[in-house]
């Protein structure tokens, strides 16, 4: 046997000396298929296990177009004649193959003579990567990821037939693995298994997509996102569908939303139980409806609501209750500034509130001077008697509250302020509207959170409260030991208080000041134009006389006329006393009573 020696710059083994070896029976003997082109793509060589592969018959593919013969794999060996690149580990998928195909050009001083195709069936080739250590340890890893995922997993190729499906998408969909692989999913929905398929949706669109998606079995919501695999051609090969599980997320929402409603109820509580710390604010809550006002206000300067129109009756605190919302926002550290529109001329009122520019009028301030909305910057603004408000300055108004832009007198540059606006009224509003004095589109500008102040004549039961209160306050500030009788609290709890908690604050530092008796006995309360004073309790010999029943009569008047103050009908007094609602009746019959008419 001759040595065997380099031909040219090639590498390639002379075996032409070397007995019955040739070249030719080496590449039949190899596992591999082999095929070789001329220059121009032409087969000049095709081994006998390339034919077998391809289900070819050798002798006529000989000196064919490769392309003609081979449509998926020609293609490229014509690509790689042109361009002297190499295609290595190609991934050729037919109706009845699948190979790994190696294509090199043949090179003779550089210039190539043609192309040489290695074709390697897709089972042997995975046969043999199957043994190599680092695959099997990918593939255990992957296999460990696809079943221990939390999220089910979903494996189909490009015409939507099921390839795997791990243990969580079992257990979501109520199906085992194996009655599904090999399944089409279009048919999985027409069987009603799910409601729609993301997989089918990205077939359509070739995109990612995620739906919502019902399914019937297990009673279960999916977020389902379908992702697809393209190959090296830009061809879609593969769909991968991820599941979410969204019952247990829906319910986990619905408890934190039951938590979140809890909270704002404790809140709530929270703000009735400091229902005594408001009392060293002037505020008194006893009545349900008064109370019903706080926890609004209450949850208003919570969530930083603003454009809150306050109404109700001269004197019933709705200064106080502005203050209560600012001091319970997060702007309570900032300024509250308070201005009353009724207590200013127009021409005053407009620079009070815009500010105005060195120069602007006559008598300005040299310096100019900043409007009462620039000092409320980062605070709340309270606009008293808002109904009171002249019509040009409503406009100015409007307009800062819909830019947030208030613009001085004399001056042409805008200032951008944030603050909280409050204001409150005790007018009609909506028929100063419909008399042309209040502009529409600023009473709904204003409106858009309403709380009502309801008179001291409709919560009898702060007036006990209030008393007490103000007695305290005034007894302190004078330095006094005054107290009120039973008798006096029953004389101010048939009073009207037309006046509401102002009028009751008032006669009580007056009673507190002039009255030289320890016990308040008369009060100077007002009604018809005279000073009303109680009468004097009995003497022991007028109460020894009277007769029982008299003593009967009389307990059962008061009692009647202390519950008539207090409830709104004959159902609630009866309610209240125990009784039915005909007793009732019968005895204020009787004893002559009525319900008190409310004033308006």
């Amino acid at each position: 046997m001759k040595k065997a020696t380099p031909v040219g710059n090639q590498g390639v083994t002379d075996l032409s000396g070397s007995g019955d070896i040739t070249c030719e029976r080496m590449l039949a003997s190899l596992s591999n298929g082999v095929i070789a082109t001329d220059r121009d793509g032409r087969i000049v060589f095709i081994n006998p296990q390339a034919g077998e592969i391809l289900k070819l018959n050798v002798n006529r593919v000989m000196g064919a177009y490769i392309p003609d013969v081979l449509p998926m794999t020609g293609p490229l060996v014509i690509k790689c004649l042109e361009t002297g690149k190499p295609h290595l580990g190609h991934h050729i998928l037919g109706k009845s193959v699948s190979l790994v195909v190696n294509i090199t050009t043949i090179r003779k001083g550089g210039q190539p003579l043609g192309a040489v195709c290695c074709l390697q069936g897709m089972d042997e080739f995975e046969h043999s990567a199957r043994k190599l250590a680092s695959y099997q340890r990918q593939n255990m890893e992957l296999q460990a990821i696809f079943r221990s995922s939390s999220d089910g997993i979903w494996l189909c190729d490009s015409a939507g037939t099921v390839l795997n499906i791990n243990p969580t998408s079992e257990t979501f969909n109520g199906i085992r693995a194996r009655d599904i692989i090999g399944r089409n999913v279009a048919a999985l929905v027409a069987e009603g298994l799910f409601d729609r398929s993301a997989t089918l949706e990205v077939l359509e669109t070739k995109r990612q997509v995620s739906i919502s998606q019902y399914v019937k079995r297990t009673e279960k919501y999916l977020l389902v996102t379908g992702t697809p695999v393209f190959d090296d051609e830009g061809n879609l090969s593969l769909v991968v569908i991820n599941e979410r599980d969204m019952t247990q997320l829906n319910t986990v929402r619905e408890q934190l939303e039951e938590h979140r409603q809890v909270t704002e109820k404790f809140k709530d509580e929270l703000t009735s139980l400091s229902m005594q710390e408001l009392k060293e604010e002037g505020i008194v809550a006893v009545s349900e409806a008064m109370r019903e006002t706080l926890r609004v206000a209450s949850r208003l300067a919570r969530l930083e609501a603003s454009n809150i129109l306050i109404l109700g009756e001269s004197g019933s605190g709705k200064g106080l209750l502005a203050k209560f919302i600012h001091k319970n926002s997060r702007r309570g550290r900032m300024p509250f500034i308070q201005i009353n529109c009724a207590a200013l001329p127009e021409t005053l009122l407009e620079a009070e509130l815009f500010g105005y520019e060195k120069g602007a009028f006559t008598g300005a301030a040299t310096q100019g001077k900043a409007g009462l909305i620039e000092i409320a910057q980062g605070g709340t603004l309270f606009l008293d008697e808002i109904g009171d408000l002249p019509l040009s300055l409503q406009a100015k108004l409007l307009k800062y509250l819909d830019d947030s832009e208030v613009l001085r007198l004399g001056s042409v540059k805008p200032r951008q302020i944030d603050c909280k606006i409050v204001a409150a009224t005790n007018r009609d509003l909506e028929a100063l509207m419909r008399a042309k004095k209040f502009r529409q589109e600023l009473f709904y500008r204003l409106n858009t959170f309403t709380l009502r102040i309801p008179p001291l004549r409709e919560r009898a039961e702060d007036i006990f409260e209030l008393v007490h209160f103000f007695l305290r306050k005034y007894n302190r500030a004078y330095r006094q030991k005054k107290r009120i009788s039973p008798e006096t609290i029953d004389l101010l709890l048939s009073c009207p208080f037309p006046g509401n908690v102002r009028e009751l604050k008032n006669i009580l530092e007056q009673a507190v000041v002039m009255s030289e008796q320890e016990t308040l006995n008369a009060l100077p309360v007002k009604r018809g134009g005279e000073t009303l004073a109680l009468r004097s309790v009995g003497t022991t010999r007028d109460l020894v006389s009277a007769k029982l029943n008299d003593h009967v009569v009389a307990t059962e008047r008061e009692v009647f006329r202390r519950t008539l103050l207090v409830c709104k009908s004959t159902r609630e007094m009866a309610a209240r006393l125990g009784v039915s609602q005909p007793t009732i009746v019968r005895k204020l019959k009787k004893l002559g009573l009525t319900f008190p008419v409310m004033q308006k």
